[in-house]
């Protein structure tokens, strides 16, 4: 595998949403805090607030650890309505794959990096921040609205898994 390989290969690849993280796979992986992308891995990019389904899974993940919301979006007021509904603590305007922010959330769980994990429907931005902070990396299918299924977020998405694969990454289910 190529170096670039490696910084885009996620320790866990899910074929299914965020949702299917589960208590378990937390526990298997040893896992005592999640970093959270938003856009599309909580909430799909045109939808304001995260289904009921989303906020009970997100719920159940508090009873287990502590959990914080990094987002790329610039938008603080809209991820600040999504991160106050939740009831999480949050950061936006995150620049993934910078390490700002996420170094920022890993700071305010008082934990090791590789105890806790970057979750994201994203290889070139959650899962190349998180592994270049030494995160586990959990990559996610999107939560997207089925009226935009197509849209240019999701070819990009598609892209960027095209191009991992030649780099050598592994995208199968590895629970």
């Amino acid at each position: 595998m190529t170096p670039w390989g490696r910084l885009l290969q996620p320790d866990l690849a899910l074929d299914a949403s965020v949702l299917g993280l589960t208590p378990e796979l937390i526990q298997q992986h040893q896992l005592k805090g999640l970093i959270l992308d938003v856009d599309e891995t909580l909430v799909p990019f045109q939808q304001s607030q995260p289904l009921e389904e989303v906020r009970q899974w997100l719920q159940q993940m508090q009873t287990l650890v502590p959990v914080v919301l990094v987002s790329n979006n610039l938008s603080h007021s809209r991820i600040r309505r999504i991160a106050e509904t939740l009831e999480v603590p949050f950061y936006t305007s995150a620049g993934k794959p910078s390490r700002r922010k996420l170094r920022q959330a890993a700071e305010l769980m008082k934990l090791p990096h590789h105890e806790i994990a970057m979750v994201g429907d994203r290889l070139f931005t959650d899962v190349l921040g998180g592994n270049r902070l030494g995160l586990f990396t959990v990559l996610v299918e999107p939560m997207v609205d089925p009226m935009a299924a197509n849209s240019p977020k999701q070819c990009l998405r598609n892209a960027e898994i095209w191009l991992s694969k030649r780099l050598g990454v592994v995208l199968a289910d590895r629970t």
